[in-house]
């Protein structure tokens, strides 16, 4: 399935939460769902930037949208885990917080990102 909306069209379409959220995570290259102040949140995100990757990941803030309630909801249901953040790679689930590092520390998450990445050398 190809999807031509934009995130932000795509979230404020008129389809069932469930459905915006899957269209979004898969149109996207890589998004994160957390919360603005949730310390696992930024550490998630953290690793991103520590990447240096050319666009920034797409965020949805549930905590500063109304809707942010029924996206978590919808979440669990797809992932079945209602915590924050979830990280999605090319429409696929990558996990949490820690899932995230651990896909830093071992270079998955650069394969998934199809980037390479400097050593620690």
């Amino acid at each position: 399935m190809t999807f031509t909306m934009a995130p932000a069209e795509i979230m404020s379409s008129p389809s069932t939460c469930h459905r915006r959220q899957q269209a979004l995570l898969a149109w996207s290259e890589f998004a994160v769902t957390g919360c603005v102040r949730h310390p696992y949140c930024r550490r998630a995100k953290a690793v991103f930037k520590e990447l240096e990757l050319k666009k920034d990941p797409y965020v949805v803030k549930l905590d500063q949208r109304e809707d942010g309630g029924e996206i978590q909801y919808a979440l669990s249901d797809m992932v079945g885990k209602r915590t924050v953040p979830q990280v999605f790679i090319r429409g696929k689930h990558l996990g949490g917080s820690d899932d995230t590092v651990d896909a830093y520390e071992s270079g998955e998450l650069a394969k998934l990102l199809n980037i390479s990445v400097k050593d620690d050398l």
